[in-house]
């Protein structure tokens, strides 16, 4: 086991950056739908999510 960690290390510290990055992108995304951001930035016609009902937010 203690061999697999040592042959493995590199790409289970890789793995480990790449899953915190994609938590605080989530947090972030979560953080923001709260606060009352919008993605689009509130301009309904280039948001495609305002053409299909309901989808956007707004």
């Amino acid at each position: 086991m203690l061999l697999w960690l040592e042959q493995n290390l590199g790409t289970i510290v890789i793995a480990l950056l790449l899953a915190a990055l994609v938590v605080l992108i989530i947090c972030g995304m979560r953080k923001d739908r709260r606060a009352g951001k919008r993605s689009c930035g509130g301009s309904c016609g280039s948001c495609a999510g305002c053409a299909m009902k309901g989808r956007c937010g707004h």
